[in-house]
Order: structure tokens, then sequence, then C-alpha cells
């Protein structure tokens, strides 16, 4: 009996494809299997309605306007199959890493735009906001710098209150509902 092979896309892979994924990313680099730009609004995702089965993000959203992320949201969530993550990492908001890089687009990511991925809090809380299609449950903590992630948890719950640089990315699951 054949199984079926799972669908699993790491998406702005540039050059370090995550193993067992498939590579996307809107330029040809060693390791790329499909280049395509997943911010252009203009196109649908080459892949099916409720196809994927996993997928990773690492330091992609980031690089998007905000109509690109809107977009690329609701592509996510169209093709990922119902319950199936996807793993999601972004510079902290308050961190340099945010700032650093010039090709990242503002507003940087915060963890209050995780609350607007998801339907119902969208309707209770910005009913306004009707761009959205999508509809994930999200959870999300911290990297935090290594001098910090050594101490006690008390030190890190501090230092993420009031440390600018405690906090080096948001890591975030993203389930579709």
């Amino acid at each position: 009996m054949e199984t079926e092979k799972l669908l699993k896309l790491d998406l702005g892979c540039g050059t370090r494809k995550k193993e067992g994924f498939l590579g996307v990313d809107s330029r040809k680099f060693e390791g790329v299997d499909i280049v395509c730009d997943l911010g252009d609004s203009t196109k649908a995702w080459p892949w099916e309605n409720d196809s994927v089965d996993d997928v990773n993000c690492s330091h992609l959203v980031e690089h998007f306007t905000a109509r690109e992320r809107i977009h690329f949201v609701n592509e996510l969530h169209r093709v990922l199959k119902k319950g199936s993550k996807a793993f999601v990492a972004v510079p902290h908001w308050c961190s340099q890493r945010a700032y650093g890089d010039l090709t990242h687009q503002w507003p940087p990511v915060s963890e209050f735009w995780f609350y607007y991925l998801d339907k119902d809090w969208r309707a209770a809380n910005a009913p306004h906001n009707d761009f959205y299609t999508c509809d994930f449950a999200i959870t999300w903590g911290y990297a935090l710098r290594p001098d910090i992630g050594t101490r006690n948890q008390e030190f890190q719950q501090f230092a993420m209150s009031n440390y600018k640089e405690a906090c080096a990315d948001m890591l975030a699951t993203w389930a579709k509902k």
C-alpha cells in the first residue's frame, strides 16, 4: 500500500531550505524548488485549496508591505488543510533585527497583528478589516538573546517587559481553523 506524500512548504527559504520541505522563494537560490512571489496580490499561489500539510516560514513576512501581508495570510489559509499548521518566525518589533535590514517593510510585525488573523476576533474588534479571509488560531513566544535566555524565568519575564533588545524574534504557530 502506497502512503500519501505530505506537501510541506518552506516559504521564503532562501539558501536554507528546511529538510523534507519543498523550497519556495522569489529568487532562484540553490535549493529553491519553486520560484514564486508570495506577496503578489494579483496572483493566487500555485497550490490547490486545502492541499498543504505543513509550512515553515522564517524571516519572510517582515519583507512584505501591509497589503502583501494580508494577501500572504489569506493565501496561506486557503492552501493549508484544516488543522494544519505554519511555523512563522519574524524579528521582534523591538529588536534592532527588525530595523537593521532595509528590505524590511514598515510597520514591523508586532504581536498585536496576530489577533487580526482570527476571524472571531476581527468580527468583535475590527469589523472594518474585511480584507482578511483567513482564520487562524495562533500561539507565540520569543527567542531571547542568549545572555538572557540562560537566566532564570523571573529575570527573563522582567527583561522581556523592560529591555528593548531582550527578544530577538517572535516565534508563532498558526493553525488553520
